[in-house]
């Protein structure tokens, strides 16, 4: 057998991580089944199982997929003690997120099988843990902006940054919902960037 080129492995991934996404938006995530995917890519079973031991692994690399490029870029969004501007950052960091999905069609589609075509029990209960880590994440970085908008004088007297943050996740998360829901429940994407600068205008002093 002809050992394959890491360039050849990468595309075989590829491949799969597309075809899941394909099917998971079809069926759920709950209906699909590994052979059906296999299936769509045009590969075998054996193929799906040499890059991932099962679907919940496969799903991670489908969230991960899109959103580690965006926990990429929290750094330099969120700079907390850095940033001239916090409040601006935190400005900067919702419009990015939502304008991802937006713009993107891939991400769009991932986002709505993880709010929408997916049970997080069973073999997917790990998976809503790490999810939860990672939202403990952006809600710490979240509390340092904040916290450094209230010493440079910015927030409105009486706010509490970590309840602040808070509510900018819980505020992301629904509109990101909202955002990539079926289309009787979904804002107009016209409306999004005003509810986020009202957003952050709210807490500005």
């Amino acid at each position: 057998m002809v050992r394959k080129t890491k360039a050849e492995t990468e595309e075989t991934r590829r491949q799969i991580l597309d075809a899941a996404r394909r099917i998971f938006a079809e069926r759920g995530v709950s209906r699909t089944t590994l052979e059906q995917i296999a299936a769509a890519a045009g590969l075998t079973r054996g193929a799906i199982y040499w890059h991932f031991s099962n679907k919940a692994e496969l799903f991670i690399a489908l969230r991960d997929d899109i959103a580690m490029p965006l926990l990429d870029r929290i750094e330099n969004l969120l700079g907390g003690d850095g940033a001239k501007d916090p409040l601006a950052s935190i400005e900067d960091f919702l419009h990015l997120h939502v304008e991802r999905v937006i713009t993107d069609a891939v991400a769009r589609q991932t986002f709505e099988i993880m709010f929408f075509k997916c049970e997080y029990t069973g073999e997917f209960g790990e998976t809503l843990k790490a999810l939860v880590c990672k939202a403990h994440g952006i809600e710490e970085r979240l509390v340092q902006t904040y916290r450094a908008a209230e010493a440079l004088d910015q927030l409105r007297p009486g706010l509490d940054p970590v309840a602040l943050a808070r509510d900018t996740y819980a505020f992301l998360f629904g509109i990101m919902r909202l955002t990539v829901g079926p289309s009787e429940l979904s804002s107009p994407y016209t409306a999004v960037p005003e509810m986020i600068r009202d957003h952050i205008a709210l807490r500005r002093r």
